[in-house]
């Protein structure tokens, strides 16, 4: 039912409106995989860890992809275009906090596990004892953070403009309420 009313609805629209809503997700989840790209590239060379370079790659390009757009789609796109969403600061902070959170932070902290654990594997670099644990990757992963400033900046911005422009095209677009409710009694 209500995927029939949002297909119905961006039937409507324009061919780029309806591109940007079908599609927009992903760029932003694109920009998320080379995040992760990016944060498994530095973390291997801060360890030192030559061998694996496939099995690293693999997962910090598909799993930041998968959870950008399967995050992004529940909490901004489907509530706005359904209509749970109406307020337009809402959507651009959910969609800020998606880019950055998910797009930037999440494959930095994903790459670091992944590394380590290799690190630890192929002795590639010397590890500490569990006493001085969380100071090392504290610092390990400060330069590495430092370093994707620019790509967490560019993931919250890429989520703020998609989520003002599917708020625009929603506004812009959106049934008024007595239309919704003949709609979806017709479809009954």
């Amino acid at each position: 039912m209500l995927e029939n009313l949002i297909s119905e609805y961006l039937k409507r629209l324009s061919f780029f409106h309806r591109n940007l809503c079908n599609h927009g997700s992903y760029f932003l989840a694109a920009n998320s995989s080379i995040c992760g790209l990016t944060a498994n590239n530095f973390f291997r060379n801060i360890l030192h860890v030559r061998k694996a370079s496939f099995i690293t790659a693999l997962p910090m390009a598909v799993i930041p992809f998968l959870s950008t757009a399967a995050v992004y789609e529940v909490f901004v796109r489907e509530p706005l275009f359904s209509g749970e969403l109406n307020c337009e600061v809402c959507a651009v902070v959910r969609g800020g906090l998606v880019g950055a959170v998910l797009g930037g932070f999440y494959p930095i902290f994903l790459a670091l596990p992944v590394n380590a654990s290799l690190a630890a594997r192929y002795s590639s670099s010397p590890l500490p004892g569990k006493e001085n644990l969380l100071r090392f990757w504290l610092t390990t992963a400060q330069p590495v953070i430092r370093k994707m400033s620019l790509g967490i900046v560019l993931q919250l911005l890429t989520g703020l403009y998609l989520s003002t422009k599917h708020h625009g095209i929603y506004i812009q677009n959106h049934l008024p309420l007595h239309d919704l409710f003949s709609f979806c009694y017709q479809l009954k």
